[in-house]
């Protein structure tokens, strides 16, 4: 069950040049477990049944990042759509600076 209170994660993409650096970066901010297989099926997996999502998830850097790995950053946008329309009673407001 959610907490009332919000909680805000800020993950900063600055510096992210590939897949692996992108899920490596999830699993310490999201405090994913040791077993995550930094994957995009992992992540779906992660989010919707091993951890709890904050209220907030804020992308810093997210313009270089989109220009840099404009597929990685499509799929996290449609996994993260996703997400919020399954899960409704926990949606995780996104933001992306």
């Amino acid at each position: 069950m959610k907490n009332d209170y919000k909680v805000t994660t800020i993950i900063d993409l600055t510096g992210v040049t590939n897949n692996r650096d992108l899920h490596l970066l999830f699993k310490e901010k999201l405090v994913f477990p040791d077993f995550y297989g930094e994957n995009w099926a992992a992540f779906w997996d992660a989010i919707t049944g091993l951890i709890e999502m904050p209220s907030e998830l804020v992308f810093q850097g997210w313009s270089n990042f989109n220009k840099n790995l404009p597929s990685d950053a499509a799929m996290l946008k449609e996994i993260l759509d996703e997400y919020n329309k399954e899960v409704a009673s926990q949606k995780c407001e996104i933001y992306f600076r």
